[in-house]
């Protein structure tokens, strides 16, 4: 357990001093979240303060669902990056090689990353609620449950992706869902409620539906977590499934492609 523990803080070390050292990329992102953030409270402005989906004002609605769809695509996509650039430089064989377990190898190459993205989940809720303005009544405990839920499930498709990329070098698939069927479907930019019965009931299948509800109760309405046990307990549920399958899947996919001679393959 400690050398797990030495081994993620030497990657977090590494990765935050490359970072420090590349201070325009901060700039960057920072400036792409506040015009991303200004496009939804210009187009909430349009809509008019009529439209409160769900009894929330639409800007806070459309803050946390974008928020909370971009972490988890991004760090789906930092998994599968993370496998892409090791297969497209030949160091795949060499890295399970070492005597690190290749899926702990895996996920503590990517860690940094999926770090990476919580923080800009957080700058981009705090921007808008300082800069923007956003109604925030948070929950602090409840808001504590649902983020340690989301982290599981963002976790477990970030492996999953990855272990899709070494099985069938179509990892890319998962992320192309993420950010198009699961944004259409999940209540980011509307309620489900208003789609056809058929799709609302696709919508209550995925989890990441869940995640930005409980979300937006806690952190917007200010609800308890009893007062948001349903999609906790859904979360709850997705988390424990998932995570073991992904971990799982990872380490069957790595030893196939070991005994194959595929590792390198993209």
């Amino acid at each position: 357990m400690n050398s797990a523990l030495d081994k993620l803080y030497a990657i977090l070390r590494r990765d935050l001093l490359t970072a420090i050292r590349h201070r325009t990329g901060f700039v960057l992102t920072f400036a792409g979240l506040l015009t991303q953030l200004a496009a939804f409270y210009f187009l909430s402005r349009a809509i008019g303060p009529s439209f409160r989906p769900n009894g929330i004002e639409y800007f806070p609605f459309l803050l946390v669902g974008t928020g909370l769809c971009t972490f988890f695509v991004m760090s789906t996509q930092a998994f599968l990056e993370t496998v892409q650039e090791a297969q497209r430089t030949g160091t795949m064989e060499v890295l399970m090689t070492t005597s690190t377990a290749p899926a702990e190898l895996v996920i503590l190459s990517s860690i940094s990353a999926f770090a990476g993205n919580l923080f800009n989940l957080v700058v981009y809720l705090l921007a808008g609620a300082a800069i923007f303005r956003a109604s925030i009544h948070a929950n602090p405990l409840a808001c504590l449950a649902v983020l340690a839920l989301s982290l599981v499930l963002a976790l477990a498709l970030g492996i999953t992706a990855a272990a899709l990329q070494v099985t069938f070098q179509k990892g890319s698939a998962l992320v192309w869902l993420l950010s198009s069927g699961m944004w259409f479907l999940s209540g980011i930019m509307f309620p489900i409620q208003s789609l056809p019965r058929s799709l609302e009931l696709v919508a209550r299948a995925i989890p990441l539906t869940y995640a930005i509800d409980a979300t937006r109760m806690a952190l917007l309405q200010g609800r308890s977590v009893t007062a948001i046990a349903f999609p906790l307990l859904v979360l709850l549920g997705f988390s424990l499934v998932l995570l073991p399958l992904a971990l799982w899947g990872l380490s069957v996919s790595l030893h196939h492609a070991r005994q194959n001679g595929t590792l390198s393959f993209y």
